[in-house]
């Protein structure tokens, strides 16, 4: 996976929708033999999905980046697969305290590049985040075509992400239009329970939202502002970041070990 500088940027552009709702999930995960719905009422067909039912990580669905020099945005942990595990049906990121190739904390980042990529769908995922001081967990997409097309012409799409201990989900596309362009909202909620974040991408547009309600909408009808990088194929991660441009360089370690859990990722698509 290359470098490249994804949120730096967050501080200057967002926009702020005033406050939609105080609402959560069900804090307990899901019962492991719990149905996979097959259609959604909007007449939606799941078309992939992994529900974490295994005892271990499904490689046929996810690689692994590994590293850890700062991913761009000078974050501190090591990436590595042996910090994500799956446990009572959910997937566990957990970042941890621990030195390795120069950096103080240890962490995973996994991908659906080059196993499952998409081009318009519902993308979804129930998870449940940590929340303290440094701790930057996400749930976003990138386009499949980043070896031969570099960041931001390849296009990002971060379907969730939280910072530190703010009351603030941020939705943001970024893309390139004569330069890195980004158009970013956020909605306040209670980060630490479970939530389904989502987004609903055709061909006029993407629409986030978290629990069913949406909150932000970014028009991509007929590549309007240089926006094709979303009409190309998209692959789907997840991780837990330490540190970093945007949350800052101080860590809350009486928060670490810090785990994500995701109960399910699922992607349907029409017709």
């Amino acid at each position: 996976m290359k470098n490249f500088s994804r949120h730096t940027k967050h501080i200057i552009l967002f926009t702020f929708a005033p406050v939609l709702f105080f609402t959560s999930c069900n804090g307990v995960p899901k019962d492991e033999t719990s149905a996979t719905p097959a259609e959604d009422s909007n007449g939606y067909k799941l078309i992939w999905s992994d529900e974490f039912n295994k005892s271990f990580v499904d490689t046929s669905n996810w690689v692994y980046d590994i590293g850890g020099e700062g991913w761009g945005n000078h974050e501190q942990e090591y990436y590595q697969a042996d910090n994500a595990t799956v446990e009572n049906g959910n997937l566990v990121i957990t970042g941890k305290k621990e030195d390795k190739s120069g950096n103080h904390y240890t962490s995973s980042r996994m991908k659906t590049k080059g196993k499952h990529e998409f081009l318009y769908g519902k993308i979804e995922a129930r998870i449940k985040i940590p929340v303290g001081q440094g701790l930057w967990p996400a749930f976003w997409m990138l386009g499949s075509n980043i070896d031969a097309i570099p960041w931001p012409a390849c296009g990002e799409t971060d379907i969730m992400e939280h910072i530190n201990t703010d009351s603030l989900l941020f939705g943001t596309p970024h893309w390139d239009n004569n330069g890195h362009v980004m158009k970013g909202d956020t909605t306040l909620y209670t980060p630490s329970d479970y939530h389904i974040y989502g987004i609903d991408w055709d061909s006029t547009a993407i629409r986030w939202y978290v629990d069913g309600k949406q909150y932000h909408e970014l028009d991509i009808t007929n590549n309007i502002n240089s926006t094709e990088e979303f009409h190309r194929p998209f692959f789907i991660l997840l991780n837990l970041a330490i540190g970093g441009d945007w949350p800052g360089q101080q860590i809350d370690e009486s928060k670490i070990p810090a785990k994500m859990y995701v109960d399910y990722v699922r992607v349907y698509q029409k017709g």
